[in-house]
């Protein structure tokens, strides 16, 4: 059947005088908000009140406030959901955990949201409690949570709910590699996500349901599969990989909605840039007739809530002593953009990684490997405060040294590029190294060229020998698929703050000049 029009047959039946109710929803979303509380600036950074007044930012929830207000006065019947990793970013996450995403959620009046694997960064208990603070259900179908006390019997797989005179069923979606993504416990199962929405559906349409909405933190490409593999899913709204889908940008990466079959799928981008607004007609027998929209852009042209910006201003107080402090100055932009920094060599990845490499470098270190996915954002050029490189760095990763072979460090490098067609957040910015990756290839067997750095000079790699080298806490106990750091001899994770050490690195070499040197080339 036609998503845009009623089949034939369909319309047969309206000529024939039986009567077919059509259901019109606005599904409204966000995804990836990553405690972006305050305004962004172009490069998903820090945006000064200056530059804010200037009519030069974008988003902030204070923007989010105005334009789900206005969205909502645009339809007769709306709900407004969460793609998921609302926790991590700021220092606002840091200071709060997930408590002022809990009031602001509250506030804007969610109506479902998904677990994104950074909900899950400090462990089941702060997922919890952010549960316990929020006035709607958090759901993650793919995934058994019956082994952990904080999660069981609360975190359900979907929901159903009455929205318009109409049952919706809301089915939970989170990375089935969030094992690997954040810091679950050792008590959580993630399962296959076709699979876990397709008992799920079954399950809703069981009990009645035939409109059916997934809140997927996934993935587009994930989403694309799900779509596929699955029958009676309607709407899929996306989140991390930070998607942009749009039908009048030159620079999204599909329509919006995506049709897979009779399957909407819609994402817009992250860190509150946009409000994505999906208008959905469903038949009598809940298919969807009609699938229409576009993310709207939250400019200077939105109007700040004004009760919303001061409750935001309130609760920066605390953090503006330590983001305001000017550590360094760069001559020019640091590119740290995902898209850019997950597919090859990046300014700010080798910032990072030479930042690393020489806080340790008198301890023998020769190797620094950085995952792209602990890069946030970019800096733009001239002053750079604190706050800006604990938006880069927000993670609170500590140095970790650790002793490898060469062998190993050849299959962490196959690793980070194992999923570069993904954009996934494990691909390796490096320093002290050189190397060659062909992303054409199995993966596995994408990376040649190896050259480790031997005073001034760069030589082939020894896979016998046993190296010094540096990453952060997390990719060396396995983060982002790192798992054969996991045993690694002589590991100590309790070194300096990546973002002190980054900070302290800019400074000592103000002002600082990014660059990059071909250390990471493609064939």
């Amino acid at each position: 059947m036609s998503v845009r029009f009623l089949s034939s047959v369909a319309a047969l039946a309206l000529s024939a005088g039986t009567a077919m109710a059509d259901y019109s929803l606005t599904i409204l979303h966000t995804n990836d908000f990553h405690a972006r509380f305050e305004p962004i600036s172009k490069y998903d950074s820090g945006c000064s009140s200056e530059d804010n007044d200037a009519g030069e930012c974008f988003g902030g929830s204070a923007r989010l406030v105005t334009a789900i207000e206005e969205a909502r006065a645009r339809s007769n019947n709306s709900i407004l959901v969460d793609g998921g990793d609302q926790f991590q970013g700021t220092l606002f996450y840091t200071y709060y955990k997930g408590k002022l995403a809990a009031e602001m959620m509250n506030k804007m009046g969610y109506t479902a949201m998904t677990v994104g694997n950074h909900e899950f960064d400090d462990g089941p208990e702060v997922l919890r409690g952010f549960m316990d603070a929020v006035e709607f259900p958090v759901l993650m179908s793919n995934a058994d949570v019956s082994g952990e006390p904080q999660l069981a019997d609360v975190l359900m797989k979907s929901t159903v709910i009455e929205q318009g005179g109409e049952k919706i069923g809301l089915i939970g979606l989170t990375p089935q590699d969030t094992d690997e993504l954040a810091s679950p416990g050792p008590n959580i199962v993630f399962t296959d996500p076709s699979d876990a929405v397709q008992g799920e559906v079954d399950k809703l349409t069981a009990e009645g349901v035939n409109k059916i909405i997934v809140l997927s933190h996934s993935g587009y490409g994930v989403d694309k599969v799900v779509a596929e593999n699955t029958t009676g899913v309607d709407v899929i709204v996306g989140g991390h990989t930070n998607t942009y889908l749009s039908n009048t940008s030159d620079r999204a990466e599909g329509p919006y909605p995506t049709m897979v079959g009779e399957t909407a799928i819609v994402s817009a981008y992250a860190y509150g840039k946009f409000l994505g607004e999906l208008n959905v007609t469903f038949n009598d027998e809940g298919v969807v007739t009609e699938a229409v929209g576009e993310p709207i852009i939250l400019d200077a042209a939105v109007t700040e809530d004004e009760p919303t910006k001061s409750r935001i201003a309130e609760a920066a107080a605390p953090l503006d002593e330590i983001r305001n402090k000017v550590v360094a100055e760069t001559s020019d932009a640091i590119e740290g953009n995902r898209d850019v920094c997950r597919a090859q060599e990046c300014s700010m990845g080798n910032l990072v990684a030479d930042a690393m490499l020489d806080r340790v470098a008198d301890q023998g270190v020769q190797i620094a490997i950085a995952n792209s996915g602990g890069l946030r954002a970019s800096i733009d050029a001239g002053e750079v405060t604190m706050g800006e490189v604990l938006t880069v760095l927000p993670f609170q990763n500590t140095l970790s040294t650790f002793e490898a072979t060469g062998a190993t460090i050849v299959e962490a490098l196959e690793n980070g590029v194992s999923q570069i067609e993904d954009g996934a957040g494990r691909f390796p910015q490096v320093a002290g190294l050189k190397f060659t990756f062909d992303a054409a290839a199995e993966a596995g067997s994408r990376v040649s060229d190896v050259m480790v750095k031997e005073g001034e000079d760069f030589v082939p790699i020894d896979p016998e020998k046993t190296y010094l080298a540096v990453t952060n806490n997390y990719v060396r106990n396995g983060g982002d698929g790192y798992a054969m750091f996991k045993d690694s001899p002589n590991a100590y994770d309790f070194g300096p703050d990546l973002a002190d050490v980054t900070a302290e690195y800019l400074a000592a070499n103000a002002p600082y000049t990014p660059y990059t040197d071909g250390r990471i080339s493609k064939k």
